[in-house]
């Protein structure tokens, strides 16, 4: 078994972060590892690689078709609800900076409550008075994080977290590291789970 911490740099407005965010709770169970989540904003690390938008959305119709029967595809093997949300993109920073608040099992409670109500539910997450709700019917003190979510200590924690993603070399959603090693994609768990096997995979020269 490994005690290897495994970091998981999500932000809520991905469907494949929304496809692994259980997965990599269950793999990382197996082999004794900790995940650490870490929210990132992922239009400030697409804008630092000079994209303006979602890539699904500049992808070809025939491309574009894949990867959304892909989603469903991966959403039915993993029994996670899934449908395409009327407000896509999402922009995710307010319930991003909540998170930015907690830590432990009532950041992973909420943020996977979070990801279930988007893309399973197509709940505007980002509205304030929706995410208000949310927050208190799970017990949290919705009027302070959301008042949290305004201060600049908060803020600079989100984009601290993105510019460290981007500084690591993660080019998307989700991104694991597993010690040195960077994982990227919900359709590459397989790496996570041998790497906290000890694999000691081979890199591009």
């Amino acid at each position: 078994m490994s005690n290897t911490n495994v970091e998981f740099f999500y932000d809520l407005s991905s469907p494949y972060a929304y496809l692994a965010h259980e997965e990599i709770g269950k793999i990382s169970a197996t082999y004794g590892a900790t995940v650490m989540w870490r929210p990132l904003l992922l239009g400030g690390l697409f804008k630092k690689f000079g994209i303006d938008k979602a890539p699904i959305l500049g992808a070809s119709p025939n491309k574009q078709r894949v990867l959304m029967d892909d989603m469903y595809r991966w959403a039915a093997l993993r029994d996670l609800p899934f449908a395409w949300p009327a407000l896509f993109p999402l922009n995710a920073v307010r319930p991003l900076r909540v998170l930015c608040q907690l830590e432990g099992p009532v950041h992973v409670k909420l943020a996977s409550d979070l990801f279930r109500r988007y893309w399973g539910e197509g709940e505007n997450i980002a509205d304030a008075q929706v995410l208000h709700a949310i927050l208190a019917a799970i017990g949290l003190d919705a009027d302070a994080l959301l008042a949290g979510a305004e201060n600049p200590a908060v803020k600079q924690r989100l984009i601290d977290n993105t510019a460290e993603a981007f500084a690591r070399g993660a080019c998307g959603a989700p991104t694991f590291f597993v010690g040195p090693h960077l994982v990227w994609g919900n359709d590459r768990m397989e790496f996570v789970s041998r790497l906290l096997q000890g694999w000691e995979p081979p890199r591009a020269p």
